[in-house]
């Protein structure tokens, strides 16, 4: 071990020795304030008893009586983990834990009063002393709680006066971690909450000033100079409308994460950033329903192909919440691979078996990994998705979505449950990726009819935040100075973030039936150029929004639903159910990539099952493509 190693080994035993002495301390005191209650509950009780008049006798019985109650509290406090630092001192959890801790113990002193030949006290002393005892062992937890609650550590001095907007839970974590912080930036000086009933109330010491409305007179009387947006599931219309108000008030405009962000975890004064697309868009609460999730996840062997990419990264890392046997994750991109093993691990040594490097366009590879491996349930994520680089180059659409999916699924026949990741354009498709995704939607329900297991496709659209998205392009575009590019003023899409996509992707796939496609609801679609304006607003100088056209193959407006497809949604209020019709393998069988593309591409669009092929290539020419 080098001198470094040890100095640094030596630091974090110091910091570990040294919490740990400080959690005794802190039980330490709890116990000695615990007993001193029994004492003065014990005492009292006895004292009234006797009506305020104790002989020698009185006094002893009732000493040995606190004594043998102080060991009891020790005792069952110990075995409750009471004084074993699991539970907050002052927490409401640790309300329960006293109160189970004290009626045990007064239950056993009164039995072993009423076993003794002769009774030290009177039998009512450990019922009325045990209830005393308890009102002082809260009390004295309430006292420390409010004194640490109203006596904020951050110097106030040099702390941002902040308002927040939104008084309900998040708003309550969020001040009491923002005054018990004595590094927090921020000193929050007003709430600001549209529900009329919560005029006039406090949170945590900070008054609600009014709503929305008050935006501009409450940053004048209190000479807030940003607003924080506490709300952790809000429509995207209320955080633009705020931060708008926000804006033309002088102040600067902060948020906290979604609960989706936090999973689970408190709001805390490092969460406090800066507004993003993804806010501006929406927050939704996607309720996901553990038990089947669990039940087809957990003890499971998993493997995610295309686990390098936003929507495979994401779901490693929340397909680990549900214990798998095993998590493989499969690329081609070996840096994909390094980054997905760092952001999961911490580390990325790239020496386990849980990477897999290997090609879908090796089907010999691919066999080998499912003989050697032997998944119980696979989620297909790997595909090229670029729609203007397939429009030029079909045949590598042929050889990685058609081919390689068709790959995947014949070596998948023995598995539990298959999810391929597919996207909105399958539904009415007027491109080589549309064609090409449901072409694989339609393979998926063909193996769905021959195998035991449940072979399906989820449908979703764009994810905020993916590699190669819209708003990574607008955000780099921004960044240089412009322009940013789009395509059509009236153009809109689906959005929503790579987190609530995967939420729902691993829901569907418990609920879903074999061969079917389930349609994730996306929310209302969203104006492109509405995205890029707001791009454009946080730029730091002046940037030119420049219109470019629709491209080939793609679409003014995008569809969830083919024709023919009815959204139906039986088990899930965020998941549709639409049939597929499956399609012989046969058929992609015979396409050859590297054919003339302009025939190519209608063999795609013939396989698919869309209606007017010929559409697609008049598109192609009205915006400018040369046929090749």
């Amino acid at each position: 071990m080098s001198a470094r190693e040890w100095w640094g080994e030596m630091r974090l035993s110091a910091t570990r020795t040294s919490g740990e002495h400080a959690r005794q301390t802190v039980q330490t005191k709890a116990l000695a304030v615990d007993s001193l209650a029994w004492l003065v509950g014990l005492g009292v009780a006895v004292w009234v008893r006797y009506e305020h008049g104790l002989s020698t006798d009185n006094l002893v019985g009732a000493v040995q009586a606190a004594v043998v109650a102080c060991c009891l509290q020790a005792i069952v406090g110990r075995a409750l983990h009471l004084y074993r630092g699991r539970y907050g001192f002052g927490s409401f959890d640790e309300v329960r834990a006293v109160s189970g801790t004290v009626f045990v113990s007064s239950a056993t002193l009164l039995v072993l009063d009423l076993m003794a030949p002769v009774r030290p006290v009177p039998a009512s002393a450990p019922l009325v002393g045990g209830v005393l005892a308890l009102v002082i062992m809260l009390g004295g937890r309430y006292l420390h709680r409010v004194r640490r609650e109203h006596n904020p550590r951050l110097d106030t001095r040099l702390a941002t006066p902040v308002l927040l907007f939104g008084a309900g839970a998040a708003a309550h974590d969020l001040v009491r971690a923002l005054r018990r912080d004595h590094r927090s930036r921020y000193n929050p000086v007003g709430v600001l909450d549209d529900d009329p009933a919560k005029r006039h109330l406090w949170v945590n010491g900070v008054p609600v000033l009014g709503g929305r409305e008050e935006i501009p007179a409450a940053v004048v009387r209190t000479g807030a100079t940003t607003v924080i947006f506490s709300v952790s599931n809000a429509d995207a219309g209320l955080i633009r409308e705020v931060r708008q108000r926000s804006l033309a008030a002088g102040a600067l405009f902060k948020v906290v994460p979604s609960l989706a962000e936090l999973l689970d975890a408190r709001v805390a004064a490092r969460d406090v950033r800066d507004v993003s697309v993804s806010d501006l868009l929406g927050r939704r609460q996607i309720a996901v329903d553990l038990d089947p999730i669990a039940g087809y996840l957990a003890g499971k062997r998993v493997l995610v192909t295309g686990a390098g990419g936003s929507i495979g990264s994401e779901l490693c890392q929340q397909i680990r919440r549900f214990g798998p046997a095993e998590l493989m994750m499969l690329d081609r991109d070996e840096s994909a691979l390094h980054a997905v093993q760092l952001t999961l691990r911490g580390r990325a040594l790239l020496d386990s078996a849980e990477l897999i490097l290997a090609d879908l366009r090796d089907p010999d590879a691919i066999r080998r990994v499912f003989a050697e491996r032997r998944p119980d349930v696979v989620f297909h994520a790997a595909a090229l998705k670029h729609l203007p680089l397939l429009e030029r180059y079909p045949g590598e659409a042929v050889r990685s979505n058609v081919w390689g999916t068709l790959t995947v699924l014949e070596m998948a026949r023995d598995v539990e449950r298959f999810v391929n990741i597919s996207t909105d354009k399958a539904a009415n498709p007027a491109s080589v990726l549309g064609y090409s995704k449901r072409i694989t939607e339609r393979l998926t329900a063909h193996v769905a009819q021959a195998n035991c297991g449940t072979f399906l496709s989820v449908r979703f659209g764009n994810v905020l935040g993916s590699r190669g998205s819209v708003l990574t392009a607008f955000s780099a575009q921004a960044g240089a100075g412009g322009p940013i590019t789009v395509t059509h003023p009236a153009v809109t899409r689906y959005f929503m973030t790579v987190h609530e996509a995967v939420q729902l992707v691993i829901q569907a796939a418990a609920i879903g039936r074999p061969g079917e496609a389930l349609v994730l609801d996306m929310g209302k679609p969203v104006r492109i150029d509405d995205v890029a304006r707001h791009f454009a607003e946080q730029a730091t100088r002046r940037v030119e929004i420049v219109y470019t056209g629709l491209r080939p193959g793609e679409k003014l407006h995008e569809e969830l639903f083919g024709s023919g497809e009815v959204d139906v949604r039986p088990l899930h209020p965020l998941i549709s159910h639409v049939d597929v019709p499956p399609l012989d393998p046969a058929e992609v069988r015979s396409l050859d990539p590297g054919a003339p593309r302009d025939g190519l591409v209608a063999d795609l669009a013939r396989i698919a099952g869309h209606r007017d092929p010929v559409w697609a290539a008049s598109a192609r020419s009205i915006v400018g493509e040369p046929n090749r």
